[in-house]
């Protein structure tokens, strides 16, 4: 009779796991708290995180195009000033990274000069700009 007494187990076979070691949650009362993970918090939590940072990202793009546009926008004005020198009169060939004075001769035409408008005794000419020719060829305003 104490061999009955021994293999006795009160507990009910169909409620005990063969292998609670492999369960991912605790099975007996003195297992650690098991708490449910709230998904759509989590999940509203990462679409967050996810707009905030495409956000950002989109935000250096649109500031890189617009620093684009301006540089596109100064290489536009320097080539329409290229192409008005390049059709006005010169005596002589400009140089490189040297300082030149546009004048307006007439209507329909312009004077690159050497000669600053404060050298003239009288200037015959209206002045427009001060330029300086730069190493791609291309004229910049000084000034």
């Amino acid at each position: 009779m104490s061999e009955e007494k021994r293999t006795f187990n009160p507990i009910d076979p169909e409620k005990i796991a063969e292998n609670a070691n492999l369960l991912p949650y605790g099975s007996s009362v003195s297992a650690p708290a098991f708490q449910a993970v709230d998904t759509l918090k989590n999940k509203s939590l990462d679409v967050n995180a996810m707009e905030m940072q495409t956000d950002m990202q989109l935000d250096q793009i649109r500031q890189q195009i617009e620093l684009l546009a301006q540089q596109a926008g100064k290489i536009q004005a320097r080539k329409a000033l290229s192409e008005q020198i390049y059709s006005a009169h010169m005596g002589f060939k400009p140089e490189i990274n040297h300082t030149y004075y546009l004048y307006k001769k007439d209507e329909e035409s312009n004077v690159l000069s050497m000669i600053a408008p404060h050298e003239w005794r009288s200037c015959p000419y209206e002045f427009l700009n001060k330029v300086l020719l730069l190493a791609d060829h291309t004229w910049d305003i000084i000034d």
